[in-house]
């Protein structure tokens, strides 16, 4: 059985349902998963007024637990294309984990959210990757032939890169049934891989993460 966690930041509750669908695909693919978020560094106030969700269940996630699971799903909103300060600033702690190499050979993938069609959700994505391929991770999308790719009557979010919604402007548009199946597909194939890994890893793999 593969460890899966799905670590996130959500600021609206978006990212926070792809988090879950996301477990929810891995779980049944016969993976044990956890989900953790990464701490808020806008203060309280702030949130407060600009309505962020705050009662989020998850509990916060740490830099050493990444080391316990065999792959890490991460998801992040956009920020102008790129990958949420907070996030980032998690993962700016990493550096020890990736001098000893703790993270090669576990599993990677990426999902995320934009205010509108579009608008960096593949350039976030793609940037993230930079860093998971720096620490060693075997990196996967969207398996291409899952269904929801190929939908054209609804506006909607995911791509091969990974799982993504559209928030809308004001936060107000919730992701879509397709969108949520998406990063279920992309969930239960992240265990998939993982369980593969797992059960035979790779030599030079095995030895970087030992």
């Amino acid at each position: 059985m593969a460890k899966v966690l799905v670590l996130y930041y959500s600021t609206w509750g978006h990212i926070e349902q792809l988090a879950e669908a996301e477990a929810d695909g891995a779980r049944g693919a016969g993976a044990k998963v956890a989900i953790r978020r990464v701490p808020e560094l806008v203060p309280a106030a702030v949130a407060e007024k600009a309505y962020y969700k705050l009662d989020q269940r998850a509990p916060l996630a740490t830099v050493t637990e990444l080391v316990d699971y065999d792959a890490i799903i991460f998801g992040t909103p956009t920020r102008f294309g790129n990958v949420a300060a907070q996030m980032r600033n998690f993962l700016d702690q990493t550096g020890g984990l990736f001098a000893a190499s703790k993270l090669a050979g576990k599993v990677g993938a990426v999902f995320t959210s934009s205010g509108q069609q579009h608008w960096g959700q593949e350039s976030t994505i793609l940037s993230f990757h930079h860093l998971l391929f720096h620490h060693g991770f075997v990196v996967v999308g969207v398996p291409p032939a899952t269904p929801g790719l190929h939908v054209l009557d609804e506006v909607t979010g995911g791509s091969p890169y990974g799982a993504s919604t559209i928030a809308g402007a004001d936060g107000s548009r919730q992701p879509s049934a397709n969108e949520l199946d998406i990063a279920r597909a992309q969930g239960a194939y992240v265990a998939r891989v993982a369980a593969r890994l797992a059960a035979q890893p790779v030599p030079e793999l095995a030895d970087a993460a030992a």
